[in-house]
């Protein structure tokens, strides 16, 4: 890779936010592109439009628009040397990448729930964020058809993200049970992974950054239950000066209390619906529907949701006897192991 490295995104997406924040704290020089900058350079574009989406090399040395947020942190791990964001200890980097992928593809349904769902985050929302593309010097006529238009369309899309009348109650109060959790983890520990930052963290970041620091119904929640966890996503946007410490991370052997706990909530719902998703998919059909601890979830099924959980799957694989046996004992302990072990 040649330095600085070139991605267009968006300061409203968390998969943006979440790219960025771990390229400051990495010390990975980059150029940032937003609105139509990238075509005005001749980018490449991708085979679907997704943020970030970065432009990248192949092994022929042909720059390719890459896009998905957890490969591209674990190719910056593979080829960009120094300050990992990944655990040495394979078993903590299972339940870091874990925490990653509920980060990703479960939290950020609270965030486009509250974002699309109240008239106050809709608002908010549909001002700014076409602003990002449009630039600043938007005629006024232009930003509000861009207001209306970018609105509607996102509104359109809430059911597939899983937000419909059935699910918004278990989503709400997901996301306020997940504040508590966060602020008593913090409370003893800097990151999700102790004493420097994970991938998990960056994901939780990327979803918080818009949660907690943008979208005013759920930042209301964060300022009101979780104090803590709104000032940590804050201080995690620029850990460029944070001095890391190699003994830094977990003891995958005794992990804390506070993340066993956190670990649990993970069968509130992530998991029961992404083995739900993975069933269905084999299926072949659209929807799924799943009794969880709190009431009934139902949304359409989502192909790449089952890709992570395959992923998820082949990384526990691929660790040894007593890795998986320690991975085991973690899974059991927090209550999640069908994750890992329930038949599809």
């Amino acid at each position: 890779m040649q330095a600085p490295l070139v991605f267009k995104g968006s300061p409203g997406s968390p998969y943006t936010r979440k790219m960025m924040a771990l390229m400051r704290y990495r010390h990975i020089p980059y150029r940032y592109l937003v609105g139509e900058a990238a075509d005005r350079a001749g980018m490449p574009k991708p085979p679907v439009e997704l943020l970030p989406t970065f432009y990248l090399p192949d092994a022929q040395g042909q720059v390719q628009a890459v896009t998905d947020s957890t490969p591209l942190l674990r190719r910056l791990e593979r080829d960009v040397p120094g300050r990992a964001a990944r655990p040495q200890d394979a078993v903590l980097a299972f339940i870091d990448a874990l925490l990653e992928d509920f980060a990703d593809e479960w939290l950020t349904k609270a965030m486009f729930h509250y974002r699309w769902h109240y008239a106050p985050d809709i608002d908010r929302a549909g001002k700014t964020i076409p602003l990002h593309w449009g630039g600043l010097q938007m005629d006024e006529k232009v930003v509000a058809a861009g207001k209306a238009f970018f609105s509607q369309r996102q509104i359109s899309r809430l059911a597939v993200i899983g937000s419909n009348p059935t699910t918004a109650p278990l989503i709400e109060a997901g996301y306020v049970r997940l504040l508590g959790l966060l602020d008593a983890h913090f409370s003893q520990h800097a990151f999700l992974m102790g004493g420097r930052p994970g991938a998990s963290d960056f994901a939780l970041y990327g979803q918080l950054s818009q949660l907690a620091l943008f979208d005013p119904t759920p930042m209301d929640l964060a300022v009101q239950h979780a104090p803590r966890t709104f000032a940590w996503t804050g201080w995690m946007e620029d850990l460029s000066g944070w001095e890391v410490q190699d003994d830094a991370w977990l003891d995958a052997a005794h992990l804390p209390a506070s993340l066993l706990e956190l670990l649990a909530e993970l069968a509130q719902g992530y998991v029961p619906v992404m083995l739900a998703n993975a069933r269905a998919l084999l299926r072949g059909e659209k929807q799924l529907r799943v009794e969880l601890p709190q009431g009934v979830w139902e949304q359409g099924t989502v192909t790449y949701q089952g890709k992570c959980l395959r992923w998820l799957r082949e990384e526990f694989a691929a660790l040894d006897a007593k890795g998986q046996a320690q991975a085991d004992a973690i899974l059991q302990a927090a209550g999640i192991a069908d994750v890992m072990h329930a038949p599809l």
